[in-house]
Formats: C-alpha cells, sequence, structure tokens
C-alpha cells in the first residue's frame, strides 16, 4: 500500500520559500524587497520592516491567498512614516 503526501501536510520546503520570496519582490501590489523569508520548522516567518500597518497587512493577505496551506508568522515592524512634527534647524 502506498501513501500520498498530502500538500501542505509537511514542513514548507525551500521552495515555497523561495516563491514567498518572489512574490514579494515582483508582484506590483506588494514589491517589498526589504522583507525576509525563513522557514523555522512546520512555518514560514516573514522579517523586515514596513512604512505601515496597513502595508503590513496587505503583504500577510498576499501571502496567504497565494500559500493558503502555509502557516505564516509575521515578524514584519511598522517603522515611522509620517513627517516629523518639528521642523529641523539646519547649521
Amino acid at each position: 500500500m502506498t501513501h500520498q503526501r498530502d500538500i501542505g501536510a509537511g514542513p514548507p520546503d525551500e521552495y515555497v520559500e523561495a516563491e514567498i520570496q518572489r512574490l514579494l519582490a515582483e508582484d506590483p501590489a506588494v514589491a517589498e524587497q526589504g522583507i525576509t523569508v525563513v522557514r523555522r520548522e512546520r512555518a514560514i516567518v516573514l522579517y523586515g520592516e514596513v512604512e505601515s500597518p496597513h502595508r503590513r497587512e496587505e503583504i500577510l493577505r498576499r501571502v496567504s491567498e497565494r500559500f493558503p496551506d502555509v502557516p505564516i508568522t509575521s515578524d514584519i515592524g511598522v517603522i515611522r512614516a509620517q513627517a516629523p512634527t518639528e521642523i529641523e534647524q539646519l547649521p
């Protein structure tokens, strides 16, 4: 009796890691090269920083839609993107 491995039944492989990295860099709606994709046991972890919480959510949504069977964990921080509240005086 042979057993067929279910897609998504095991830890994600290096191809999934590379595909997610490609999606982040090449999808015009994302175009994010500052995110690192790392395989950790049975999940993929996304590391990096983006300019807004909305941007982080959009990235996670797109990756989850494209890879619905892969557990995704986010370690994406948000950097300040607003204009400073004080005027900087240069000498």
